[in-house]
């Protein structure tokens, strides 16, 4: 599917909401749309569905079933869940038998079963969610575009989505997602689409590290305090990397985002390395730089387990556009503020 030369705006003379967007998406390929609130991230997935229409340009190679699951699930509708999913399943063409075994299995999956028949409006927003899912993929989509998959959801739900990614690509379909948990570092190898300006900008997968730049001193914001600290500086290149506890870590990195940086990579905590009963090396600081405590100084500072089938050190490109300059903080946490998995991350200055 490609966007050949997409603009949109929202009337004659509003502004440009996107502007000359040249994209595209093979079968089996992911992408990952990045950018701040408010850029046009669900305009583009949104224009990608076929939800909105180009001002100017063309979608072309739509595949002919798309899955869609919008940020918040329209859930202000007179059905119960069981009813809603086998009206879906109908108007998506399968037969009366197809539809109940399939509806069946995604109620199972998503853990379901106690809502089934609970009405759309009762729903948290979280359960709504499941069933915006389980809509999305009662038929195995061409296209599956979803746009913050991972609000609400619990967190077994959450380790399912990438799973749930990861069959559309190996049965050949496309994935479109945006996100700003960061959770969508589960997903290493999509493509990356910065959105920023009224643009679209294909990140490489080296973008992250090749646009850090011009991070000035003393811009890492201040929050649960870091066990240790590296700078890694080359050329045009500042890159800081903090490691902190396992139960800080998201805190650590939902402050660096309210300061206005870049989270890029999350990655397994990775305890020294000693030689012949030697003490730890310590990461030299750069001049000027006051010194911060090693972990074995933090109490509570523990090692951590990786995600599951994350690779650790895969950087997440950058979102140009991010102003105040950025950084990269690095930890141990799971989704749920829990220790077991890892998260490290990396940020740039626009």
């Amino acid at each position: 599917m490609r966007l050949d030369q997409v603009w949109l705006r929202y009337g004659a003379r509003a502004p440009w909401v996107l502007r000359a967007v040249e994209v595209e998406i093979d079968p089996g390929q992911s992408a990952v749309v990045l950018g701040r609130n408010g850029v046009g991230k669900s305009t583009l997935l949104q224009l990608a569905v076929g939800v909105l229409d180009p001002t100017r340009g063309v979608v072309r190679d739509r595949p002919g079933i798309v899955g869609w699951v919008p940020e918040r699930f329209p859930a202000d509708q007179p059905y119960t869940v069981d009813q809603y999913l086998t009206g879906m399943g109908r108007i998506r063409g399968l037969s009366g038998a197809a539809t109940a075994r399939t509806v069946t299995g995604w109620i199972e999956r998503l853990g379901l079963a106690a809502y089934r028949d609970v009405r759309l409006p009762a729903l948290s927003k979280g359960t709504a969610q499941k069933v915006g899912l389980a809509q999305a993929l009662l038929r195995p989509p061409g296209l599956l575009v979803l746009d913050e998959p991972w609000e609400g959801l619990d967190g077994p739900t959450r380790e399912l989505v990438p799973e749930l990614i990861g069959e559309v690509l190996d049965d050949g379909g496309s994935v479109l997602v945006s996100d700003h948990r960061g959770e969508t570092v589960r997903l290493p190898y999509a493509a990356r689409w910065s959105v920023a300006d009224g643009t679209v900008t294909v990140l490489a997968p080296a973008a992250a590290e090749q646009q850090v730049a011009g991070v000035p001193a003393g811009s890492v914001p201040t929050g649960p305090p870091a066990v240790a600290e590296r700078r890694i500086t080359g050329g045009a290149t500042s890159v800081v990397e903090i490691a902190v506890p396992a139960a800080q870590a998201l805190e650590t990195v939902a402050a660096l985002r309210r300061a206005g940086h870049q989270v890029l990579r999350v990655r397994p905590a990775e305890p020294p390395t000693l030689s012949d009963g030697d003490p730890p090396a310590r990461l030299p600081a750069p001049p000027g730089t006051p010194a911060v405590p090693s972990a074995q100084a933090v109490p509570g500072a523990s090692a951590v387990p990786a995600v599951p089938g994350a690779p650790g050190v895969r950087a997440a490109p950058a979102v140009p556009g991010v102003p105040g300059g950025s950084v990269a903080p690095a930890g141990a946490v799971d989704g749920d503020g829990q220790p077991g998995d890892s998260v490290a991350a990396a940020g740039e200055a626009s």
